[in-house]
């Protein structure tokens, strides 16, 4: 099964992958939790460039930035995902396809369609069983983040954060047999609760 969690950054995916991960070894399964990009060596170097780089590599156009994740996704996908998937275990990732969709097409404000068969393309056609939306109004994540250094992303115009917000909005009411959205603002554990219910759900149906 093949879980990806999404949403806005500082929506508490970190803190629910961790949750759902536990819950999930409890009951028994292999569980491989993984994030992109950073979910390789490759995806590692990725991640730094393209959200710590700083004066090192300088303004990145957005159609690099969209390729340079594609890559990674590839990557990933091939060396972590598949692999998982195939030997039965159970992949909960932190970003996939979604984000994409999301911050290089709305928030570059790239044709959204060819970001996502660059992205289709890259994985082979692979898509979660189970997305996860994190739904929280961009004011209230950036006032959860404002004690630490931003990365390029969370660092963007509040404008930038409310397209991404409602282009995941888009892809949920697109796609609601894969999404499940969730709001962000109650505790942690309401929302493994919410959380945890669709995941048996899917998995009892097997």
């Amino acid at each position: 099964m093949f879980i990806t969690l999404e949403g806005g950054d500082s929506v508490g995916k970190t803190t629910q992958a961790g949750m759902l991960e536990e819950w999930l070894t409890g009951e028994g399964r292999e569980v491989v939790r993984t994030r992109e990009p950073g979910g390789t060596p490759l995806g590692v170097e990725v991640r730094r460039l393209l959200l710590h780089g700083g004066d090192e590599i300088g303004a990145v156009d957005p159609r690099a930035e969209a390729l340079l994740y594609a890559a990674d996704r590839a990557q990933h996908i091939a060396k972590v995902v598949r692999p998982a998937i195939e030997r039965g275990a159970v992949v909960v990732q932190d970003r996939y396809i979604d984000s994409s969709l999301a911050y290089q097409g709305a928030g570059r404000v790239l044709d959204v369609d060819e970001v996502r068969r660059i992205s289709e393309w890259a994985v082979g056609g692979l898509w979660p069983d189970v997305t996860v939306l994190f739904d929280l109004a961009p004011e209230i994540a950036a006032a959860r983040r404002s004690s630490r250094d931003d990365d390029r992303l969370e660092a963007e115009r509040q404008e930038f954060h409310e397209a991404v917000r409602a282009a995941y909005h888009g892809l949920a009411v697109a796609s609601p047999e894969r999404f499940l959205v969730v709001d962000a603002s109650g505790t942690p554990e309401e929302i493994h609760a919410i959380v945890r219910a669709r995941v048996a759900e899917r998995l009892a149906a097997r």
